[in-house]
C-alpha cells in the first residue's frame, strides 16, 4: 500500500459498505445486513437509500468508486436485464466493483429454482481470488456472518495500515515546515447534502469567477433554497477568493442604514464610533479579493446604493446577494432559483421515475431525519409523488411536510395537505404563488400543534435573530404550569425554529418566513404586549449581569449578548420610538462592556445622539450618559471641538446623580481629550486622572480602577516616568486578576511590557508573548494587534529590522479590516520605527511591511510567537 496524503474523516464520514443483491427477493436479508452493518458504526450504501436524480448505472457506479467494502447477496433471481443491456444491474454491480475493493458474498441456501444465470454468475464468484463467499439460510443467520466478517475484515486492513501510518508520519515530518496558507473564511457549514441544484451551483461558480461580474442576485420566493445554495457556492469558491468567503445574515436587519454595521460585524470591523463605519469597510475591503454573501435583502432593499458604493471603493470585492427582489442597480447580474425537480404525476408513477426526482430525494433524506428506516417503495411511491407536487417542489415546504413522517405514513400525510392546501388560501393575492403555496405549508404545519404549542410558535415571532430559553420564559409565556423546553422541543421537532448549543447555553432560531407567519398570528394589543415584555427582559437583565461583565463570567455573557444583539437593537428602537429615553440611557450604560468588547460603540453614540436632538427634557442621569457617550466616542475626530467641555459636564452630572463610576470614567476621557487637543494640557489631564482613581478607589469599583491606573500609567509613561508606570500597570493587573477579568488582565499585561521595554529590562519580551497568546485565546483583535505592535519595538531594539516591518505591517491589516483606531501620535511603538527610518534602514523596514501586510491574523501570531520561542530576532 502505498501513501500520498493524510486522511482526517470528519465524524461523519464512516467507512462504506456497498451492498448488492436483487431488491424485492432479498428485502428482510438487506435490512438484517443494513443493521449488521450499522452496529459496527460502518455506513451502508444500498440503492433503496439513495433517492437520487440520476440514472440507475450511474448511480451505483460512482457508490461503487466511492466505497471501501463490497457486499454480494444471492438467492434465485439474477434481475432484470434492461433493454439494450447485457448483463443484470445484479451482475453490472459485481463486474463494475473496483478490482481492490474486498468482496463478501453470501449465498442463500436452499434455492430449488435459481435461474441459469445467476448459476453461471455465482460459478464466476467461487473462482475470484479476492471475493470470500459463505452460505445461510435465514435473515438472523446472514446478520450474525455479516457482522463477523465485517469484524475481522477491519483488524486485519488495520495491522495492514501500520506500516502505511509510519511513511505517513516520515513524509508529514518533512512537509511540517511548509504548511499550506489557508483564506480566512467565514461561511456556516450546512449539516445536510444540497440535493438537486448541480446545475445552478455549475452556473454561479462559472459567473462568479468572471473578472467582470461582481454582483449576483438571487431571486426568488421565500423558502426555495436561495441561501442554501449560496452557502454551497461560498463554500466551494472559497479557495478562489484569496480573502476568503464571509456570509452576512441580514434577515434580523430592517433598517438599511444598519447594513453596513451588519456586514462589518460579520468581517470583523469594530465600529467604535470614530469614523464612518462604510469608510471602515473600504479600508478594509479595498484591497482584499473577497466573496460576500449578503443573504435576505429583500427588507433592506433600501441599502441597495450603499452596496453599489462599497463595490466601487473595493475593486476587488464580490458579492452574492440572496432577495426575494432584485436590487435593480447597475452591473447587477440576476440568477432566479427555481423549485425541485418533480415526478411526473399525470400518470402512475414508476418507482425509479419517483427517486430520481430530486423534489422526492430532498423529501425522502428530511423524512429519514425523523424516521431513519423511511424507504420509498412499491407501496407508497405515487403518495411520495403527489406530496411533493402538491408542495411545488418548495424546498422548505418538503422539509416542514417530511418532519410529519415520524407520526403519518405518505399516504395520510398527502390526506391531510390535499385537505389543507384546499381551505387555506389566506396568503395576499399580489403574492406569488409559490409564496402562497409556502405560506399555506406554514399555516398547515402550524396546526398540527396544539394550542399551546401554537399560541408559542406566534409570541416567538416578536425575537429577531435568536432567542435563549429565560427569554423564552419571560417573554412568551404567561403562566409558571406551561413546560416552556418542552414546547420549543415541539417546535424544533416540526422544523418551525432550530436549535443551536453553544459551549454553555443554547439558542433558539426561526426562519425569517416562519416569523412572518407567526407574527401575522398576532393581533395589534398582544403584539404590543409581547414588544413591552421583550423590552423589560432585557433591561432587566442589564441590570443583573452589569457588574458580571467585568468579572470572570464575561466571555461567556459577551457570548450570550452576542447573539441578542439583533433583539437588543430592537428594544433600543422600539423604546427611543417610545420616546422612553431613560430606559434607552440606562440599557446603554448597564452594557458598557459589552458594547465596549463587541465594538459597538458607534451604535450606541447614534442612540445618544436621537435622544440629545430629540429637544425632550432630559433628567439627569440620562443627559450625563447621552453625553458621555457622545463625547468619549468622538473626541478623535474633533480634538478641538467641545469634547472636554462636554466630558466636564458629564463627570458633573455624574457627580451630582451620585454615579462615582459614571464620574471617574468621564474623567478618564476627559484626561484623553485634553491630551488630544493640538495644544495638550498635561497638567489639568494628570489632575482628572487623579481624581478618577481616587473615586474608583473610594466607591470600590476595582473594574474601573483597574481601568484608570493604566490611563495613568500610560500617561506616566509618555511624561518619560517609567517605573512609576510600571508600578501602576502592576497594580491593574493584580486587581484584574482578583475578579478574573480576562479582557482586563490582557490590557494590563501589555502595559507591563512597555514598561520593562522603556526601563531596559529584558522581561518585556516575555510580557508581550504572554499578552499575545491571552488575547487570541480570548479573541481580543485589539489585543493581538497591541500584542503585534509590542513585537516591532522588541525587534527594533535587537536590530531586526525586517522583522519589525513585518510585524507593524501585519498589526495595520489587523486594525484596518477590524476598524480598531490607532492614532500614530499615541502609538507606543512610533519612536521604534522613527528610530529604523533615520538610522537608514527604511528601504528593509518597508519590504517587511508590506510582507506582513500580507499575512492573516493567524500566521501573523504564528510568525511572532516562534521566533520569539527560537530566540530569534532576525
Amino acid at each position: 500500500m502505498s501513501v500520498t496524503a493524510r486522511t482526517i474523516r470528519t465524524p461523519d464520514q464512516r467507512l462504506r459498505v456497498f451492498v448488492s443483491s436483487t431488491l424485492k427477493e432479498l428485502a428482510a436479508e438487506r435490512r438484517a445486513v443494513r443493521a449488521a452493518i450499522e452496529r459496527l458504526h460502518l455506513a451502508p450504501v444500498m440503492f433503496e437509500l439513495g433517492a437520487r436524480p440520476h440514472p440507475p448505472r450511474e448511480l451505483y457506479r460512482a457508490y461503487l468508486e466511492q466505497s471501501d467494502m463490497f457486499v454480494g447477496l444471492y438467492w434465485q433471481r439474477y434481475g432484470w436485464v434492461a433493454p439494450e443491456e447485457q448483463v443484470s444491474g445484479l451482475e453490472d454491480e459485481y463486474n463494475l466493483a473496483p478490482p481492490t475493493l474486498p468482496r463478501l458474498m453470501y449465498i442463500k441456501e436452499p434455492a430449488e429454482a435459481r435461474e441459469p444465470r445467476l448459476v453461471e454468475l455465482l460459478g464466476r464468484i467461487r473462482n475470484d481470488d479476492m471475493a470470500s463467499f459463505k452460505y445461510f439460510s435465514t435473515p438472523t443467520e446472514l446478520g450474525k456472518l455479516v457482522e463477523a466478517d465485517l469484524a475481522t475484515l477491519l483488524a486485519e486492513r488495520f495491522e495492514e495500515s501500520r506500516a502505511a501510518a509510519e511513511a505517513l508520519a516520515a513524509r508529514s515530518a518533512e512537509q511540517a515546515d511548509n504548511p499550506p496558507a489557508l483564506p480566512r473564511t467565514d461561511v456556516p457549514v450546512p449539516l445536510t447534502e444540497l440535493i438537486g441544484r448541480d446545475a445552478e451551483v455549475e452556473e454561479l461558480e462559472r459567473m462568479l469567477t468572471d473578472d467582470t461580474i461582481r454582483l449576483v442576485t438571487l431571486t426568488g420566493p421565500g423558502g426555495i433554497g436561495k441561501s442554501r445554495l449560496a452557502l454551497e457556492v461560498a463554500k466551494d469558491l472559497a479557495d478562489h477568493f484569496p480573502g476568503g468567503a464571509t456570509f452576512v445574515p441580514l434577515s434580523p436587519v430592517r433598517d438599511p442604514a444598519l447594513v453596513p454595521n451588519a456586514i462589518a460585524q460579520a468581517i470583523g470591523v469594530r465600529d467604535t464610533g470614530d469614523a464612518p463605519i462604510l469608510d471602515k469597510l473600504v479600508t478594509a475591503l479595498r484591497d482584499r479579493r473577497v466573496l460576500l454573501v449578503l443573504d435576505n435583502f429583500e427588507q433592506v432593499i433600501g441599502a441597495a446604493r450603499t452596496i453599489v458604493q462599497l463595490l466601487v471603493d473595493a475593486p476587488r470585492l464580490t458579492l452574492l446577494v440572496t432577495s426575494r427582489a432584485l436590487l435593480r442597480v447597475s452591473g447587477e447580474r440576476s440568477f432566479e432559483v427555481g423549485p425541485l425537480g418533480l415526478p411526473d404525476v399525470a400518470r402512475r408513477p414508476v418507482l425509479a421515475d419517483v427517486v430520481r426526482s430530486p423534489a422526492v430525494a430532498l423529501f425522502v433524506e428530511r423524512a429519514r431525519a425523523v424516521k431513519p428506516d423511511f424507504e420509498v417503495d412499491q407501496g407508497n411511491e405515487e403518495a411520495v409523488a403527489r406530496i411533493c407536487a402538491k408542495l411545488d417542489g418548495v424546498p422548505l415546504a418538503l422539509e416542514l411536510a417530511a418532519a410529519r413522517i415520524r407520526v403519518l405514513s405518505p399516504s395520510s400525510l398527502l390526506e391531510r395537505l390535499d385537505r389543507r392546501l384546499a381551505v387555506l388560501v389566506g396568503g395576499a393575492r399580489d403574492l406569488p404563488e409559490r409564496q402562497q403555496t409556502l405560506r399555506n405549508t406554514i399555516e398547515w404545519s402550524a396546526e398540527l400543534l396544539d394550542d399551546q404549542q401554537r399560541r408559542m410558535l406566534a409570541r416567538l415571532g416578536v425575537f429577531r435573530g435568536g432567542f435563549s430559553l429565560e427569554a423564552a420564559e419571560a417573554v412568551a409565556v404567561d403562566s409558571p404550569d406551561v413546560d416552556t423546553l418542552t414546547v420549543l422541543g415541539e417546535l424544533v421537532d416540526n422544523s418551525l425554529i432550530s436549535q443551536q448549543d453553544r459551549r454553555t447555553w443554547t439558542r433558539f432560531v426561526m426562519l425569517a418566513t416562519v416569523r412572518e407567519y407567526a407574527l401575522e398570528q398576532l393581533d395589534a394589543d398582544e403584539l404590543a404586549t409581547l414588544r413591552e415584555r421583550l423590552a423589560q427582559f432585557y433591561l432587566d437583565l442589564g441590570d443583573r449581569i452589569e457588574f458580571e461583565l467585568e468579572g470572570p463570567r464575561q466571555r461567556e455573557l459577551v457570548g450570550r449578548l452576542t447573539d441578542a444583539r439583533d433583539n437588543l437593537r430592537a428594544v433600543q428602537r422600539y423604546l427611543l420610538d417610545a420616546r422612553r429615553y431613560q430606559e434607552v440611557a440606562h440599557l446603554a450604560w448597564a452594557l458598557y462592556v459589552y458594547w465596549w468588547v463587541g465594538g459597538h460603540l458607534g451604535e450606541v453614540r447614534g442612540w445618544v445622539d436621537e435622544i440629545l436632538a430629540s429637544g425632550a427634557e432630559l433628567d439627569e442621569p440620562t443627559r450625563a450618559i447621552s453625553v458621555y457617550f457622545t463625547a468619549s466616542i468622538g473626541f478623535w475626530q474633533d480634538p478641538d471641538g467641545l469634547a472636554a467641555q462636554r466630558l466636564t459636564e458629564s463627570a458633573e452630572l455624574f457627580h451630582r446623580t451620585g454615579n462615582p463610576g459614571g464620574e471617574g470614567l468621564a474623567l478618564l476621557s476627559l484626561g484623553i481629550a485634553l491630551l488630544a487637543r493640538e495644544k495638550p494640557e498635561p497638567e489639568q489631564a494628570s489632575d482628572a486622572f487623579e481624581r478618577a482613581v481616587r473615586l474608583f478607589r473610594e466607591s470600590g469599583d476595582a473594574w474601573g480602577e483597574s481601568l484608570a491606573l493604566i490611563t495613568l500609567g500610560r500617561f506616566s509613561l509618555a511624561m518619560g516616568h517609567a517605573q512609576d508606570a510600571l508600578d501602576r500597570f502592576r497594580a491593574s493587573l493584580a486587581l484584574t486578576r482578583d475578579r478574573h477579568d480576562e479582557l482586563g488582565e490582557t490590557i494590563a499585561i501589555h502595559h507591563v511590557a512597555w514598561a520593562h521595554l522603556a526601563l531596559g529590562d529584558e522581561a518585556a519580551a516575555e510580557e508581550f508573548r504572554s499578552g499575545l497568546e491571552e488575547s487570541v485565546e480570548i479573541g481580543h483583535d485589539e489585543g493581538v494587534a497591541y500584542g503585534l505592535e509590542g513585537m516591532v519595538a522588541i525587534a527594533a531594539s535587537s536590530g531586526a529590522v525586517e522583522r519589525a516591518g513585518r510585524m507593524l505591517g501585519a498589526a495595520e491589516t489587523l486594525r484596518a479590516q477590524s476598524g480598531l483606531r490607532n492614532s500614530a501620535a499615541q502609538a507606543m511603538y512610533q519612536p521604534f520605527v522613527d528610530a529604523i527610518e533615520a538610522g537608514g534602514h527604511a528601504e528593509e523596514f518597508e519590504r517587511g511591511r508590506a510582507a506582513g501586510r500580507e499575512l492573516t491574523q493567524d500566521e501573523a501570531v504564528e510568525f511572532a510567537l516562534a521566533r520569539m520561542a527560537a530566540g530569534d530576532g532576525s
